[in-house]
């Protein structure tokens, strides 16, 4: 380890103008050392990073002082998340890319159990961490990758309808006035719309089922000019290749000429599973698409040129044409998965599958985000607090993610070494002059040098 004379580290001057760049951009002053002491408090050693065991590795000889002010920063400081984000983006974005371009915009959930139900957006639901329905949070991100990294630039809680219509949660939890209920795949969208308009480096939309085979969202990526590969459920109403819908009835001698399009009981869409099915496994051809743990993945693919048919009937032109992408696994008695994508005809088999699998990467961000920088630990209720942890949660991720991409794989939380403790002339809000001690419940950790 260098010795205390030899001045900080790169990684360290790196980290320290990143945090700065951070601070600032949540405004007033008073809110710039404690966002970087609850940054570096994710990124150092601990089980629990929560509030109170982070005021104890930072400050142990004044915990209680340090735990008012990390509270103050991210239960009621009025700083706005998307323009920390931003600020994330716009300093780390560009070290993502050393290694490769943006190929894909990816949009997911994860859920954070919760007990009780008077947390922000608490309700019985899917709850991916325990595979099963359960009290818990859910939160909706939008993730930008290259092929080796992914970061989240944007996170919104999910309220469900039980949560949008209780005026009294409401009110208790602090959820602002304008924040209606919303499906996910509308808060996704709208994070979507606010990335184009940002101008952040684009790439191919990446979804599962539970977006993919919303019309709306898949409308809403091709108006803004997107591309997409998502996942659609089985069901899916789609003509066959080279069939659309029926044209306009003939004009009549009067009334107005008909526009609308039309089946038949002969002429009718299919749905994705019987396209699949029709096609028969002789036609699926094996693609790899990447390395795992095990070696090189593989499994069976077949994409057909098709039209989406849903409620055509009330179009004057058929919808254009997609690909449909089928995973049908060796020994399986039938297909198990279907994407729907908008990229041009010419596009390889190969290509589809990879841009479809490449969802995977984002998993690694959940699990990292929640077993190393605590995005699960926070213990306040309020909607403001669950955004606020949430966001520098992701913003210490993204230093993570930077590290990585600079030739630096064994970045992680707790390895990274941070100056401790701050300058003695802070004083957090609500200090006492004379310093407050607490201690027996938390030790104070040396941070570790990445290897």
């Amino acid at each position: 380890m260098p010795s205390a004379q030899s001045g900080p580290s790169l990684q360290e001057k790196r980290l320290a103008a990143y945090l700065e760049g951070l601070a600032k951009a949540a405004g007033h002053a008073d809110r710039h050392e404690p966002l970087k002491d609850y940054c570096k408090g994710l990124l150092l050693p601990g089980k629990r990073k929560s509030i109170e065991p982070m005021a104890a590795r930072l400050h142990p000889d004044r915990v209680q002082a340090a735990r008012q002010s990390l509270h103050h920063l991210v239960a009621k400081a009025p700083w706005d998340d998307e323009v920390v984000l931003a600020e994330m983006r716009r300093r780390l974005l560009s070290a993502m890319q050393q290694r490769g371009p943006i190929v894909a915009w990816i949009v997911d959930d994860t859920g954070i159990p919760k007990k009780g139900r008077h947390s922000v957006g608490v309700a019985r639901q899917d709850c991916g961490q325990l595979g099963k329905q359960d009290n818990c949070q859910v939160a909706v991100s939008l993730s930008v990758a290259t092929r080796e990294a992914s970061l989240p630039i944007a996170w919104r809680l999910y309220l469900p309808e039980e949560w949008a219509r209780d005026g009294e949660r409401r009110r208790r939890a602090g959820v602002p006035e304008e924040v209606g209920f919303q499906t996910k795949p509308e808060i996704a969208l709208a994070m979507i719309r606010r990335a184009v308009e940002e101008d952040v480096s684009t790439g191919v939309v990446l979804a599962d089922a539970a977006y993919g085979s919303d019309t709306k969202f898949r409308s809403g990526l091709a108006g803004l000019g997107l591309e997409f590969v998502v996942g659609v459920q089985s069901s899916l109403s789609l003509w066959r290749p080279g069939q659309q819908p029926l044209p306009p009835e003939p004009r009549k001698k009067t009334g107005r000429p008909p526009k609308l399009l039309r089946r038949s009981a002969e002429h009718k869409p299919d749905s994705a599973r019987e396209l699949a099915l029709a096609a028969g496994q002789e036609v699926f051809r094996q693609v790899s698409w990447r390395e795992g743990v095990q070696g090189r993945l593989r499994s069976r693919f077949l994409a057909l040129r098709v039209r989406p048919a849903h409620r055509d009937y009330w179009l004057e032109r058929p919808h254009p044409e997609h690909w449909l992408l089928v995973e049908w696994p060796r020994g399986a008695k039938e297909p198990t998965k279907y994407w729907l994508s908008n990229l041009p005809a010419e596009t390889s088999l190969k290509k589809l599958v990879e841009l479809a699998k490449h969802r995977w990467i984002v998993e690694r961000d959940y699990l990292e985000l929640k077993q190393e920088l605590g995005l699960g630990h926070f213990e306040g209720r309020s909607w403001r607090g669950f955004h606020h942890h949430a966001t520098l949660c992701i913003a210490a991720y993204g230093f993570l993610v930077a590290e990585r991409s600079r030739f630096s794989p064994s970045a992680r939380a707790g390895r990274l070494k941070i100056s401790l403790p701050p300058p003695e002339s802070y004083r957090p809000r609500g200090s006492r002059q004379d310093g407050s001690t607490e201690t027996g419940a938390f030790d104070r950790q040396p941070a570790q040098t990445a290897g």
